[in-house]
């Protein structure tokens, strides 16, 4: 296994290029806001001397009873169960205050997809979960069972960028009245391509509705935007915020958030006061190389973008 690898072998895309650009202070206080299967914090770790800590945080209970290992190992990590969105509470009850760097690696994690029973993916017929969170929180079967054909296609047109997301919604709600329910992913999957006629070549017809129902029942736009908040007020002058993306929807949001805050703006309540000074400046975008591409399909459309926190006070900069 090599030094960035999981537990299973997976090694994180942009593993490098993400441990480089987030630890610059070795005794640091760190946040992986993303365990997966501890790729990530394992390299971090390597990194950090003895007196440095992290403190990684993932909302699927499996990722961190399969962590749990590793934490007994190294004193130097605290791994909890919970969304990267509640951090600042979550290092707050630990007495952190403040962090030198933030990693959030978003999306699904190889070791989910690869799971048939987590429902995420259409290559394995299973029950239609889909939480990453499986104590909490309503399944993708649940959701296609109640909601309606204007919440489906405001869905799948929304958070999976689908063209066909009215036929979609209306093939889903047709089953469900027909007395079908969608219950599995298989069962999904054929409703779909019976309703979406072309496709990019090399994709399935169901790419964009899997994505779509993921990003729902895991309010995952929703709990970035919090995340990125809760990562700016938790970050020292200097520290570092590095976010790998994998679609363009995340990535968006990351950029627009960044970009706002690395911008002086004036305060309208007092347009005569001094600009806000600016609280981020953005350090660079990364792709994956050719080689990289080559070797993980996944690793084609990540985006990796990082920012640092200026050395304006906390106080001044609010």
């Amino acid at each position: 296994m090599s030094a960035g690898a999981d537990v299973q072998g997976h090694t994180p895309v942009l593993l490098d290029e993400a441990v480089q650009a987030l630890v610059w202070a070795v005794d640091g206080v760190y946040v992986d806001g993303t365990f997966g299967r501890g790729g990530h914090a394992r390299a971090i770790l390597q990194r950090l001397a003895p007196q440095g800590r992290l403190v990684a945080l993932d909302q699927d209970p499996q990722a961190v009873a399969a962590g749990a290992a590793l934490a007994q190992q190294d004193p130097r990590l605290t791994l909890r169960h919970a969304s990267f969105a509640a951090m600042r509470e979550l290092l707050a009850g630990l007495g952190i205050g403040q962090v030198h760097g933030v990693l959030l690696d978003l999306g699904v994690s190889s070791p989910q997809l690869d799971d048939p029973a987590r429902g995420f993916s259409f290559r394995h017929d299973a029950p239609l979960d889909m939480r990453m969170d499986t104590t909490r929180g309503e399944t993708a079967a649940q959701f296609l069972a109640r909601a309606d054909e204007r919440q489906l296609t405001q869905v799948i047109r929304d958070y999976g960028e689908e063209r066909f997301a009215v036929q979609v919604a209306k093939a889903l709600v047709a089953c469900r009245q027909g007395g079908r329910l969608v219950r599995s992913t298989g069962e999904l999957a054929d409703v779909v391509a019976r309703a979406v006629r072309t496709r990019e070549p090399g994709q399935h017809p169901a790419t964009r509705t899997f994505q779509a129902l993921r990003i729902h029942v895991n309010a995952e736009l929703e709990a970035l935007e919090q995340g990125l908040k809760a990562a700016l007020a938790l970050l020292v002058p200097q520290g570092r915020l590095v976010v790998i993306s994998f679609h363009s929807l995340e990535d968006r949001i990351v950029k627009r958030f960044i970009a706002h805050e690395s911008r002086a703006e004036p305060d309208r309540r007092a347009p005569f006061a001094p600009p806000r000074p600016l609280r981020l400046r953005a350090l660079g975008r990364v792709r994956p190389s050719a080689a990289e591409a080559a070797a993980n399909a996944r690793a084609r459309s990540a985006v990796m973008r990082v920012a640092e926190r200026s050395a304006v006070p906390l106080e001044a900069a609010r």
